[in-house]
């Protein structure tokens, strides 16, 4: 039986908050309800922030509320507070996420506080979300560069992310976020956290502004993770980096891994479908080269 890596879709939350196009309720919940079809099992649905500062990501909790129930298909909320971790759970969410990053600079420019005063903030979320058995993921931005400070010393993301776990994470995913990273650097930074946390508890969330993403996740599965973020259509990009493009495409990603001999459970009709329709959505071109390809292919 092939290995397995499991796939955390973040589109519709990492990537449509990114976007320049807001898209309406109904929109969204169209793209997860397209993702739903396709076999992924883990969909980060949207975030819990104020809508003032992420327009895109306005009534997330509402929207989580109208998704249907499957019990296959785990659902997620990023909630960077008890305020949103509340409304997360009012909603029904059985699994929310918070984010710090292993750069101070990084953290004050994105969530307006230091990297100390992040974990103060999760202390709540965690311990509530404890009592309330619901699940926390972590997120660690910055894992090699910041675009700010410039590298990050790969023994500070290990620290950074051992404390998320400590704390309660079931699972800390580390984000290139500018994508500048190169495979040689993202294995030292595996190395560093490997070193003191096992594999199975860490993930990757690359970023494709210098077309590195694949060969980053290529890297990582010869260090051992197999768990990876990615978005369909590369969705995304980063407002606190500037030129920071989509986060590795979904369908990418699953060429990579298929090819390589990994279970991913996807059905490629359905990730075909979702690709295209959000693309038109957006009307934008998909930079994914698989999904090109494919369509190329199709029409020859």
């Amino acid at each position: 039986m092939s290995e397995f890596v499991k796939i955390v879709e973040v589109g519709p939350r990492d990537g449509l908050q990114n976007e320049k196009t807001p898209l309406t309720l109904q929109q969204r919940k169209a793209l997860i309800l397209d993702l739903m079809k396709t076999g992924l099992k883990s969909i980060e649905a949207g975030s819990c922030v104020s809508a003032k500062w992420v327009p895109q990501m306005a009534d997330s909790d509402a929207l989580f509320a109208q998704l249907p129930k499957d019990p296959d298909i785990q659902f997620s909320l990023l909630t960077p507070n008890l305020k949103g971790f509340e409304a997360a759970r009012a909603a029904g969410c059985q699994e929310v996420a918070v984010f710090t990053a292993a750069s101070e600079s990084f953290t004050r420019k994105n969530i307006n506080c230091s990297i100390d005063e992040s974990f103060e903030k999760f202390a709540d979320v965690l311990a509530a979300a404890k009592a309330g058995g619901i699940k926390v993921r972590g997120y660690v931005s910055c894992m090699a560069d910041c675009p700010y400070e410039g590298a990050i010393a790969p023994a500070q993301v290990a620290k950074v992310s051992k404390r998320l776990l400590d704390m309660g994470c079931y699972e800390v995913s580390l984000g290139e976020t500018i994508g500048t990273a190169t495979p040689d650097r993202v294995k030292k930074v595996w190395e560093a956290c490997l070193a003191e946390i096992d594999s199975s508890v860490l993930a990757g969330h690359f970023h494709n502004t210098y077309g590195m993403a694949i060969a980053n996740v290529y890297q990582s599965l010869l260090q051992g993770i197999r768990v990876f973020d990615s978005s369909i259509a590369g969705l995304g990009g980063c407002p606190y980096a500037k030129g920071a493009s989509g986060n590795v495409s979904t369908e990418d990603l699953y060429y990579l891994l298929s090819g390589m001999g990994f279970a991913t459970g996807i059905n490629l009709d359905a990730l075909m479908h979702a690709s295209q329709n959000i693309s038109q959505v957006l009307n934008r071109a998909n930079p994914s080269n698989y999904a090109n390809a494919y369509w190329q292919t199709r029409c020859a």
